[in-house]
């Protein structure tokens, strides 16, 4: 049985544990926010899903926006809404992914990959 605080190499776990120390009434320790050493691999599967969240929302908008002004034929008016409605349940999530994971790939401070929901 291993015990907390120490790490037992056979296990296959990547994880550390170390004991925090008390600081007082429910104030923060500012190890508890530091990074560890290991770090996931690179999430290639959850930002091609991203990109293909925001690409095919993107389209579904820009279709139900030509439904909703009139371009398209008027008897497919009845799924314009619907169209609208999930293009934008896709895009928003696909079009925040993407920025994450293009703002970690630019080194911008606070952004990583591991922001990003792994598949793997």
């Amino acid at each position: 049985m291993r015990r907390r605080g120490h790490s037992d190499s056979g296990s296959g776990h990547a994880a550390e544990y170390h004991p925090l120390t008390a600081v007082g009434d429910g104030e923060f320790e500012d190890q508890q926010f530091e990074e560890g050493r290991v770090r996931r691999p690179f999430p290639g599967k959850s930002i091609c899903l991203a990109a293909l969240l925001c690409l095919t929302g993107a389209g579904l908008l820009v279709l139900g926006s030509l439904l909703v002004s009139g371009y398209l034929n008027p008897r497919y008016a009845d799924r314009t809404w619907p169209v609208l409605l999930l293009g934008a349940i896709m895009f928003i999530p696909g079009a925040y992914h993407v920025r994450v994971a293009y703002f970690a790939y630019c080194g911008v401070t606070g952004y990583t990959y591991d922001d990003i929901p792994s598949f793997d």
